[in-house]
This record gives structure tokens, C-alpha cells and sequence, in this order.
């Protein structure tokens, strides 16, 4: 086994745990919050879980934590689908908007370690 490879993913991966961290304490949410409120404010219509899933490249299960949470925080909002009550979809919430204006990529510090990476 190459140790070295090992090493250098842990270390990928300690960068980018940290990243997120402070991504966390910087904006109030985590990279997944954030991709989920990014997505559904570009989407033409609220969306299913099964397609938030499938879009962000989770499983349904860490789709479901995100989306409660977020729901929780008054961001996004679920609504029963008009074509079958059993449905749900998720759209942004007026509030979600707020937050998202409140993020501006320039004001990331990407850390130098994840730089020389990607």
C-alpha cells in the first residue's frame, strides 16, 4: 500500500473539513445548505427530495437532513404537489433569498493548501 497516497487524501480531506468549518461560522451554513438554497433559486419550479438528491449527488437520507434543516431555519419551504397531495415539493423561502444575497464568493477565503490542489 502507498502510505504517501493515503497521506495526501487525509490531507485533502483535513483542508477541506477546515474549509467547511469556517465556511460554517463565516455565512451560517454548511456547504450542503448552501448548495441546496443556490439550487433551488435557479430552478424554474420547486423541486422533488428524490430531485434535489440527484441533482446535489447525495443520498436521499443526507438530502433529508439538509432539507430539514433548512426548513427548520425558515429558508425553504415544503408544499404538497397539486397533481398528488402525497408529493412534496420544496421551493426557497423570501427569507432564503435574504441569505443567499448575504453570500458573496469573494468574501470566501479559500485556504492556500486547497489552492494548490485544485
Amino acid at each position: 500500500m502507498d502510505n504517501h497516497c493515503i497521506s495526501k487524501i487525509r490531507e485533502i480531506f483535513r483542508v477541506i473539513t477546515s474549509f467547511e468549518s469556517r465556511l460554517q461560522q463565516q455565512i451560517g451554513l454548511n456547504i450542503n445548505e448552501a448548495m441546496l438554497l443556490c439550487l433551488l433559486s435557479e430552478s424554474e419550479k420547486p423541486m422533488l427530495a428524490g430531485e434535489i438528491a440527484e441533482e446535489m449527488g447525495l443520498t436521499r437520507s443526507n438530502t433529508s437532513k439538509v432539507i430539514a434543516s433548512l426548513e427548520q431555519a425558515s429558508l425553504i419551504r415544503r408544499r404538497a404537489c397539486s397533481e398528488d397531495g402525497r408529493c412534496q415539493r420544496f421551493h426557497i423561502t423570501k427569507h432564503g433569498l435574504d441569505k443567499l444575497d448575504h453570500l458573496h464568493c469573494d468574501s470566501i477565503a479559500v485556504p492556500e493548501e486547497l489552492k494548490e490542489i485544485i
